[in-house]
């Protein structure tokens, strides 16, 4: 049974409609919407089959200012809905992020409604830094959900608990159950006041993982979700922060409240709980971000240093291996390095480095990435790039660097190794090929840029000579 959405928002529809528009309101005198039916505050289905809710709040007020009539289809959990859309029987869903699985039948409207995730751990679990890293721990996620499509999909270093909700994700990881969860601060605020859960804490956040909450609708609406963006631009600053101060304030019982300066007291030190909650989570996001800045950048050169890169590397190279495109790494390094420190100094040595990483990262295209992978080594990521493609760029870099003035007599030269990567690559195998490439340019007398093609028959002529410069 379809349940009314739309009666809490007196008003007539103000935003224009076009002709076509107009009719397709006039044609559809019901659109059936699916929601989360326990998200709270963010949106639910209470004992009376009503939506309720920030996205209830906001989506009635969409309705409202286009005119369209949307009706509740209940449903008994989020998976549920999502099964209902997929299969038609609802045109809409309610708040949901945007994900390559779910475009797969939907097509979305603008945001809705942003929103942090941070992760939640127990209170004695160290800060998380890098995800990335964390070895052998489980994070719970709620079953369907965008969050645990884009943990599976980019850190498969940890194992997923499924849950049916968010309140049982943050369960497990109170009862020790599961390492972490990722949650939105203002529903894991909302869940751990109300289930007590005070051993919780905010251990960190994931760059690019906030929600961007949009109503998707089926592919075919292509007019429904027009309609839903000219909505949702028409609702003003003053009305959405309205309905945000509606769901987050201190619910109040009018028949049991005698003492109104109690009331005030109380909602004022939830509103300090809330504004402090939100201050720590922005002090650790500034304090974790400036140790990572410095965890991963080299001091020298400051470029990224070999743990910066290797902090994307990973997920770079499953994704090129995923979808087929071509990737490229080169491998430079200095030629007669230890000359240049024997015959000026360590001091003259780190200048020639320090101008040497400017100069690879000014004649590099946009879209690059270079870090100081140790001593006088330098790694260059080049995406898009197959191996013809990255020879020619080496052996562009390598030009610059014998026309550069350095600050030592004659001018510096460098080799390169160049490598492609390969569906059965790792990270260590793609960097080896490329290091194999650049021992061929050395033994080949140097100042010249050697592929793993060439690496691979210059291996089967000769054996593999030790060279005075290059470790």
């Amino acid at each position: 049974m379809l349940a009314p959405v739309t009666g809490s928002w007196a008003v007539d529809a103000s935003v224009p409609l076009n002709v076509s528009q107009q009719a397709y309101v006039s044609a559809h005198p019901q659109i059936s919407m699916c929601v989360d039916p326990d998200w709270l505050p963010f949106e639910a289905i209470d004992d009376h089959n009503r939506h309720v809710g920030i996205a209830a709040d906001l989506i009635a007020l969409v309705a409202a200012k286009t005119g369209l009539q949307i009706q509740l289809h209940p449903t008994t959990s989020w998976e549920d809905s999502l099964t209902a859309s997929r299969n038609g029987d609802c045109v809409a869903l309610s708040l949901l992020n945007q994900t390559p699985e779910r475009e797969r039948w939907l097509i979305f409207t603008d945001t809705l409604l942003d929103d942090a995730n941070v992760l939640i751990t127990r209170e004695e679990h160290p800060f998380i830094s890098d995800v990335s890293r964390l070895k052998h721990q489980t994070i719970a996620l709620p079953r369907g959900t965008a969050m645990a499509e884009f943990f599976a999909r980019d850190f498969p270093n940890l194992t997923i608990i499924h849950t049916e909700s968010e309140t049982e994700a943050l369960r497990l990881v109170s009862e020790r159950k599961a390492d972490m969860t990722l949650r939105s601060l203002i529903v894991a605020a909302n869940t751990i006041k109300r289930e007590g859960w005070f051993n919780l804490k905010i251990s960190g956040q994931i760059p690019g993982y906030n929600n961007r909450l949009r109503m998707g609708v089926l592919k075919s609406e292509q007019t429904l979700r027009d309609i839903l963006n000219q909505g949702i631009a028409a609702i003003t600053e003053q009305e959405r922060q309205q309905v945000m101060n509606r769901h987050l304030s201190l619910q109040m019982v009018p028949e049991m409240v005698t003492d109104y300066r109690l009331a005030t007291l109380l909602g004022l030190m939830l509103m300090a709980v809330l504004a402090t909650s939100l201050f720590w989570a922005w002090r650790l996001n500034a304090v974790n971000r400036q140790l990572r800045d410095m965890a991963q950048t080299d001091a020298l050169t400051l470029l990224p240093n070999r743990h910066g890169l290797n902090v994307s590397l990973e997920i770079d190279l499953r994704r090129a291996q995923r979808y087929g495109r071509p990737l490229s790494v080169i491998m430079l390094d200095i030629d007669h390095f230890k000359r240049i420190n024997d015959q000026y100094g360590h001091l003259t040595g780190d200048k020639v480095l320090a101008r040497f990483g400017r100069l690879l990262q000014n004649n590099l295209r946009e879209t690059d990435s270079v870090c100081r992978w140790g001593g006088e080594e330098f790694l260059v990521l080049c995406f898009e790039t197959d191996l013809a493609q990255g020879k020619l760029l080496a052996e562009r870099l390598l030009a610059s660097i014998r026309q550069h003035r350095f600050p030592c007599r004659g001018g510096i030269t460098a080799s390169a190794g160049i490598a492609q990567l390969e569906p059965e690559d790792t990270v260590d195998s793609l960097v080896q090929h490329a290091d194999n490439a650049l021992y061929t340019a050395k033994h080949n007398g140097r100042d010249q840029a050697c592929t793993t093609e060439a690496s691979r028959v210059a291996a089967a002529m000769v054996g593999g000579a030790d060279l005075d410069d290059h470790a």
